[in-house]
């Protein structure tokens, strides 16, 4: 039995686990049309955001994917330098994917999480409990789908248990890059946004 497949299947099977839980907070009611039109509002800034922050991250990400390269690279190795380029590459295409899926699923869940509070604390607690799950099952199911995905692509190569772990080290660097930007302009996208609603509350 091969036990490298496990990790493999787990993930695979935890993001079948996060779609369900996407699928039963978004076939859920909206509320009214005003709560519509605040929420597409929300979603329209909110993907704004997403497109202007993941191109700026895209071009950190190959800037940094060819310096790794070329350090490990002008040091005389080859192999080195290629595996940690591509695994830095697919770590930050993974965190990327998780912060995506993060954002949406998020937008997407606060207006039916206003919807269902009209029928009880119980129901609103529900879904926001599910739709926050499917942010956090995405990341931890993509890191570790990444992890052991390039672990057997390396041991079907003939490679030994114990080099993988050197050539794989990139994608823990690439993820947590991708995180460490998308925090930050989080943070800054947040606060403008509360600047404005206090702005417009005044005004109002």
């Amino acid at each position: 039995m091969n036990y490298n497949l496990i990790p493999l299947a787990i993930s695979v099977l935890s993001l079948g686990v996060a779609f369900w839980l996407a699928y039963d907070v978004l076939k859920r009611g909206r509320g009214d049309q005003k709560m519509q039109a605040v929420a597409d509002a929300i979603r329209v800034g909110a993907n704004a955001f997403l497109k202007r922050q993941y191109r700026t991250i895209a071009l950190i990400t190959v800037v940094v994917a060819i310096g790794l390269f070329a350090a490990y690279y002008f040091s005389g190795n080859t192999l080195l330098a290629t595996s940690t380029a591509v695994s830095f590459v697919m770590g930050a295409l993974s965190s990327a994917v998780a912060g995506m899926v993060g954002m949406s699923i998020s937008v997407r869940s606060n207006i039916r999480v206003a919807a269902a509070a009209h029928q009880g604390m119980g129901e609103a607690l529900l879904v926001a409990l599910r739709g926050g799950a499917v942010s956090g099952i995405t990341i931890v199911s993509l890191s570790l789908l990444g992890i052991a995905g390039l672990f057997e692509i390396y041991s079907l190569f003939g490679f030994e248990a114990t080099q993988i772990p050197s050539l794989i080290v990139g994608y823990g660097f690439g993820a947590s890059l991708v995180a460490l930007f998308a925090q930050l302009g989080g943070g800054i996208y947040t606060k403008a946004a509360d600047v404005g609603a206090d702005l417009v509350g005044k005004i109002e």
